[in-house]
């Protein structure tokens, strides 16, 4: 059971198929979009930005979550990821990780280009996780 509304769920959604758009992926061709929804109710945006050098690339969830931080938002509820293919795409290890940082509740949502989704809790995506209430201080 989501913590969102279905309005909200479907905003978000509406949101990460929208930015897609925004994607720059001519190595991959692999358009991603991601919506970021803060604790507050602000959405954050975020797509895919590739580069001739590839490690230099970043996916759309850590795009999203790096504009919210820049902005003084640390706390989320819940992320909705898209591609352009029929299938559902979960965040890759690095994303995982990234979005650990910020909590293991999240929920995120993997969105398929009909709009259908599947949900998921990231700490069920990334067990066992290295994460900053691990280190001393915290």
């Amino acid at each position: 059971m989501s913590a969102l509304t279905n309005d909200q769920i479907e905003e978000l959604i509406t949101k990460s198929l929208d930015a897609r758009e925004f994607s720059y992926s001519p190595y991959s061709k692999f358009r991603v979009g991601a919506a970021l929804r803060s604790v507050d109710g602000k959405i954050f945006q975020g797509c895919n930005v590739e580069n001739a050098s590839y490690g230099g690339a970043i996916c759309a969830e850590r795009t999203a979550f790096v504009k919210a931080v820049s902005e003084g938002h640390l706390r989320f509820v819940a992320i909705a990821v898209s591609c352009d293919f029929n299938h559902y795409i979960t965040p890759c290890g690095i994303c995982r990780q990234f979005m650990n940082e910020f909590g293991k509740n999240l929920e995120i949502f993997f969105v398929n280009d009909d709009r259908t989704y599947k949900r998921a809790i990231l700490a069920d995506l990334l067990p066992y996780a290295f994460g900053p209430e691990i280190l001393p201080g915290k």
